[in-house]
């Protein structure tokens, strides 16, 4: 275990720690622990230094612990996981089951991360990932369908993200096809997709999910966001979201393979942020602006223009309200 984060399990509790009390738990020089310190700056904590008495977090840190995250798992699931990894740091978590998928990992291969080094959403998009605030999990499942029977699981991941919220107390969720969740019109959580390439046999597909749970103030998004600390006045801890979330996905995951998107398209046309609302279309050789009127029964998002009614699979596309709509 590295330094910092030895350093970091010390700060979790949001006490103040004296430079020479961490010096002596660590068995390292005062130095080091200064340098420790600047590294969890750096990957996104927030650290307060008290002249002459120490450091302490701007608020405690919830790490994440397997146990208690099998413990959160919701009935049926626990037989669906083969296995659950936690880290403290990785490249990505998609990246990293990629990597198990071509190992030849069985699917209900599960991974979390502290934090991501190059954590990424849709279509390359920088996805913040500070150390200790949010959660970072990728789910590797292996599908006996077609490539194109596939299309639909962003949506389906995206209900079973809802419903592990709804568990949770949190209200007020849309899902905004393909991928992302909502709270109050803002982003909250985004799903992230990735096959590892097969051409036959089995599909390996790996369910990413980031979800804003204690997300910084100085962290620079793109977009309008929220985090479940101001979705709930009483948020559940990281490791109760992250056994409820990933249960949710094994669930829907297993429900997929069997029944295909059919067994979530109501709830996903209930909880529906764009339908009757004026979205443009990103990602297309041409500019689409229309109305979006729900998605088909394999999961494409319904345009109309001009009257006209155009089904569009998602693939690198993805949609944004059209300015002046709110």
């Amino acid at each position: 275990m590295s330094l910092h984060h030895r350093t970091l399990r010390i700060l979790s509790n949001g006490h103040l720690h004296s430079g020479e009390d961490l010096s002596r738990q660590l068995g390292v020089s005062r130095t080091a622990v200064w340098k420790a310190i600047r590294v969890l700056r750096a990957m996104g904590v927030t650290i307060h230094a008290v002249a002459g008495k120490g450091y302490h977090l701007a608020r405690p840190v919830e790490l994440l612990d397997e146990q208690a995250i099998r413990q959160a798992l919701p009935q049926g699931a626990a037989p669906l996981l083969s296995e659950l990894e936690i880290h403290h740091s990785l490249r990505s978590t998609n990246s990293h089951l990629l990597d198990a998928a071509r190992a030849g990992r069985p699917g209900g291969h599960a991974c979390l991360a502290e934090h991501q080094q190059q954590g990424r959403g849709r279509r390359g998009r920088h996805w913040a990932s500070p150390l200790g605030a949010n959660i970072y999990l990728s789910l590797l499942w292996r599908f006996e369908l077609e490539p194109p029977a596939l299309s639909g699981m962003s949506l389906a991941a995206g209900v079973a993200v809802a419903k592990s919220l709804a568990q949770m107390g949190i209200t007020d969720i849309g899902l905004k096809w393909p991928n992302d969740v909502l709270w109050q019109g803002r982003k909250l959580a985004g799903v992230l997709l990735e096959t590892s390439g097969e051409s036959h046999g089995a599909q390996a597909v790996v369910i990413g999910v980031g979800l804003n749970v204690h997300m910084p103030r100085h962290v620079e998004i793109d977009q309008a966001w929220a985090d479940v600390q101001s979705a709930t006045p009483s948020p559940p801890g990281r490791n109760a979201l992250a056994g409820a979330l990933l249960g949710e996905l094994l669930l829907s995951a297993e429900r997929y393979g069997q029944q295909g998107l059919q067994a979530c398209l109501p709830t996903w046309r209930e909880l529906d942020a764009l339908a009757g609302r004026t979205v443009r279309l990103q990602g297309l050789r041409e500019k689409v602006t229309g109305v979006a009127r729900g998605v088909d029964d394999h999961g494409a998002l319904l345009i109309e223009r001009d009257r006209r009614i155009t089904a569009y699979q998602s693939g690198d596309v993805s949609a944004r309200l059209y300015p002046g709509e709110t």
